[in-house]
């Protein structure tokens, strides 16, 4: 029988289990107590002292570090806790950059917000000597601005804990504290894997991403260069809470429409490179299988995640997929296929992509991802940064009226919209293995083995006479736990998906920013999963092989899957990177 505990909180009483802080009791009882170091599973250790409550005990406790005790009575909101709350954030504003209106989290800032719910209107309380720190913008993916850093430690706690990562950290004591790489480097020059957990961790404007808009409005202005636009699957399910719209809420057909007025010639969507890379990487997959090739196969869609393995886990290298990832694979149909279709140079194309996915601006340079000297993809947009044109655009996004995407590169089926939730690569590649294999309709399409936020998922599935062996591993900490159990033997697959971001590309550090508050009421990797797995069930086809428009592609362009010509454009190749900073 579980243990439980009996306290009163503001005068409410209060029952739950041993173990639960006073934050966790207070949420219980519908009171709201105000945190700042505090993230939900990443980060409590009671730093910021804006949590702070009264028990009766000499001192006031962290509430989200102070565990409940039989007939604890706590006060949330006396004179004194309001007045030493309102005291500490003075203090953390005394060595704050204030500088609100040009920063890119205005408004969506949690410093900011206490301050307007403490009531906290002179900054200048405790004014004195400021740090002055230069902003590391040198990283391809993330800026770092240590003038806006409260020392929450929540982005060190997501690099070190979620990922696995850990390239910052504290450095110095005391006003000469600060969060950085060892040894004074940039971002740039540490084992980075550009992922962006960081920025999504953080409550203020001290990380943000790489901002391309300009360089996208630019191209939007060039009349020489035909512009075209494709957004990744877990775009559609969170850039609606830009606007305002219910999280969950998928609002692709609006988003077509918002692309289309930004000025792009041709709107695609990644949703139909994600049915071709599933031909493609099935068919790698079935190949392996049968001709003895380097199993398991480990999935290659995430950039964060292949950056991880080619730089903390090199001996996998030779078990990925030599497939590129959707975005990839379009870009270079539209500067191949699509091109000859409609007779332009390809010189004069530049494609964006919209992702989740701060990695993705890194993995857009990397110069394998290239054909006949032009980059795959010319310049990535977060789903931040698309929302910030949208609106400085004056487009009325959550009023327009749902717009279809270009034919020829904008099809897709439900196997590609899943991509963007962990687990949804593994399950559009079963659906089409299993019937390449069998020569056997498969009637139950939905894989309920590999769905779900737990971090590792394991399942056996049955293909035809073959006992297939498949995990799916969602934050590079988790995908380290797995392939830690594959190099002792503990475990044996076949087939491996791994998601950079916890909760797959739908929490990826380009989405929208969920504030602490808000991750303790819900949770957005299964919400915006959710959106994903519904517009998955109500497409017309389910399987990536019933996808006409790359069926079409095969039969007039790139002969079959894993076609000579199929690698020389949609395959590419890895690099072992250096762990240590040099």
């Amino acid at each position: 029988m579980e243990n439980l505990v009996k306290l009163t909180i503001d005068g409410v009483p209060v029952e739950v289990p041993a173990g639960t802080t006073v934050l966790e009791a207070a949420k219980k009882a519908g009171i709201k107590i105000p945190t700042l170091c505090y993230l939900k599973d990443i980060n409590q250790i009671g730093a910021c002292r804006m949590c702070l409550v009264d028990t009766g005990a000499r001192a006031f406790g962290a509430a989200c570090v102070l565990p409940v005790s039989n007939g604890m009575n706590v006060k949330t909101n006396t004179p004194k806790i309001r007045s030493a709350r309102k005291t500490n954030l003075e203090l953390l504003l005394s060595n704050h950059d204030k500088k609100c209106l040009s920063c890119v989290r205005n408004q969506k800032c949690e410093l900011q917000q206490m301050c307007i719910d403490l009531g906290v209107e002179d900054t200048d309380t405790y004014a004195g000597k400021m740090n002055e720190y230069d902003i590391d913008d040198l990283s391809p993916s993330i800026v770092r601005n240590n003038n806006k850093c409260i020392l929450c430690r929540r982005c060190v706690a997501a690099c070190i804990n979620t990922q696995a990562v850990g390239v910052i950290g504290p450095v110095a004591r005391g006003f000469k504290t600060q969060i950085k790489c060892a040894w004074d480097k940039s971002l740039s020059e540490a084992a980075c894997i550009n992922c962006g957990q960081c920025i999504a961790a953080c409550p203020t404007g001290a990380l943000h991403e790489k901002d391309s808009t300009r360089e996208v409005w630019d191209l939007l202005n060039d009349s020489t260069k035909h512009v075209v636009v494709q957004p990744a699957p877990a775009v559609r399910a969170a850039l609606g809470e830009e606007f305002g719209i219910p999280m969950g809420t998928s609002v692709t057909g609006k988003m077509a429409a918002a692309l289309r007025r930004l000025g792009f010639e041709k709107v695609f969507d990644t949703d139909w490179a994600a049915d071709l890379t599933i031909m493609e990487e099935g068919t790698e997959f079935i190949g392996r299988l049968k001709n003895g090739g380097t199993l398991p196969l480990i999935t290659s869609c995430s950039p964060g995640w292949i950056k991880f393995c080619e730089t903390y886990y090199p001996d996998f290298i030779p078990n990925l997929s030599s497939c590129k990832s959707p975005h990839e694979m379009e870009g270079a149909m539209i500067k191949s296929y699509w091109a000859e279709k409609e007779g332009i140079d390809p010189k004069d194309i530049r494609v964006v992509s919209v992702m989740p996915c701060t990695a993705k601006k890194f993995e857009a340079k990397r110069p394998e991802l290239s054909h006949d000297g032009l980059q795959d993809v010319d310049a990535v947009l977060t789903t931040r940064e698309l929302a910030r044109m949208i609106k400085e655009a004056g487009i009325d996004f959550a009023n327009l009226q749902d717009e279809d995407f270009d034919p020829m590169l904008g099809e897709s089926t439900g196997a590609g919209v899943i991509f963007g939730a962990t687990g949804g690569v593994m399950e559009a590649a079963l659906r089409t293995v299993y019937e390449v294999v069998t020569g056997e309709t498969l009637e139950k399409v939905d894989f309920e083995a590999v769905r779900g936020t737990e971090g590792i998922k394991e399942a056996t599935v049955k293909v035809g006479d073959l006992d297939v062996n498949v995990a799916v591993a969602h934050g590079t900490a988790n995908a380290a736990k797995l392939l830690d159990s594959i190099r002792s033997g503990e475990k044996n697959y076949h087939f491996i998906e791994v998601m950079g971001c916890p909760g797959g590309c739908v929490t990826g550090g380009g989405q929208p920013i969920v504030d602490a508050q808000t991750r303790m009421e819900c949770d957005p990797k299964a919400l915006r999963a959710k959106a994903l797995y519904t517009e998955d069930a109500n497409k017309p086809h389910r399987k990536s092989h019933e996808n006409a428009s790359v069926m079409a592609l095969y039969k007039d362009y790139l002969g079959e899957p894993n076609s000579h010509k199929a690698h020389e454009l949609l395959h590419t190749t890895y690099t072992k990177r250096e762990k240590y900073i040099k």
